[in-house]
């Protein structure tokens, strides 16, 4: 794709992070209910654990979670003790970046989970991952301005890319609202007084295969008009400084391989909803829409 046009490139990046369609994979269940993928490959490994997971062929094969673990607390433990087994015998790249952070796996998001397991082994099993981005822009005159970080190179996936203003995953027990606000404080030193302004704008979802693992992802997305009096500041070290674009440069930059690839989604929702990605003149246009919202 090198000398394909920003259309191309873009279309590129989408296809490449919305590949996975569930063909071939089993799904994984916890009390009847789907709540994951699982490929067979993966699928034999985990149900060598026979007291923590079982294949089944009932109504078509499948991977299910023990009947015997009865409550999210023993069904946590247990996933725990598999993933941390797995983690040892250095067999699943993923498992490579491990974070001591759990996140929920549910039936919906809005439901109560079923279980919390570590947040780098859960594509393993396919669960969606939730996260909240937050595209922060100003407006001047009939232009907007879009505040852009560039991560730290000390990030353990994707150091020196570009990426939101703010943004991160959705930990056990955590709400979205209750994320946008402690990621805005943590890696731009927003004030809760202006980050509570910020406004849902929908999500953006895509889900991938690498390495036997299984990237299903929903991010909430807020957006947050700032003032021209605003300026970020670095606070956790996630962040290594910030810039402020304008939006062309910004609709540039999506299609080259500085942005950290689920941000360049994200912003190009916001292209396409603020207008500055039309119909009439995109090619790709219902390609892109239909792309930014795949099914998990």
């Amino acid at each position: 794709m090198a000398s394909a046009g920003w259309s191309e490139r873009v279309l590129d990046l989408l296809h490449r992070l919305n590949s996975f369609h569930g063909a071939g994979c089993l799904p994984f269940c916890v009390q009847g209910q789907r709540v994951g993928w699982v490929t067979p490959a993966v699928a034999q490994v985990l149900a060598q654990d026979s007291d923590v997971f079982t294949l089944s062929k009932d109504s078509g094969p499948r991977l299910e979670l023990s009947d015997r673990l009865c409550s999210p607390q023993d069904r946590s433990r247990a996933v725990q003790g598999v993933m941390e087994g797995l983690r040892g015998r250095n067999i699943y790249p993923c498992l490579q970046e491990w974070r001591d952070e759990l996140y929920d796996v549910k039936g919906l998001f809005s439901e109560p989970p079923l279980l919390s397991m570590e947040r780098a082994a859960t594509p393993l099993l396919g669960v969606p991952r939730y996260g909240v981005h937050v595209n922060g822009f100003l407006r001047r005159g009939d232009n907007i301005f879009m505040w852009i970080a560039r991560r730290s190179l000390t990030k353990p996936n994707h150091p020196g890319k570009l990426d939101h203003l703010a943004a991160g995953g959705i930990s056990a027990g955590s709400g979205v609202w209750e994320t946008l606000l402690k990621e805005c404080t943590e890696e731009a030193c927003i004030p809760e007084s202006l980050a509570s302004t910020a406004r849902p704008a929908g999500t953006v979802s895509y889900a991938y295969e690498q390495d036997s693992a299984l990237y299903l992802e929903c991010q909430f997305v807020y957006d947050l008009e700032v003032p021209e009096s605003f300026q970020p500041r670095v606070g956790d070290g996630e962040v290594q400084e910030f810039y402020l674009w304008p939006l062309d440069k910004v609709r540039g930059a999506i299609a080259t391989q500085e942005f950290k690839p689920n941000c360049a989604l994200v912003i190009l929702d916001f292209l396409i909803r603020n207008g500055h990605i039309q119909p009439d003149t995109e090619k790709f246009y219902n390609k892109f829409v239909e792309n930014l919202h795949g099914p998990l």
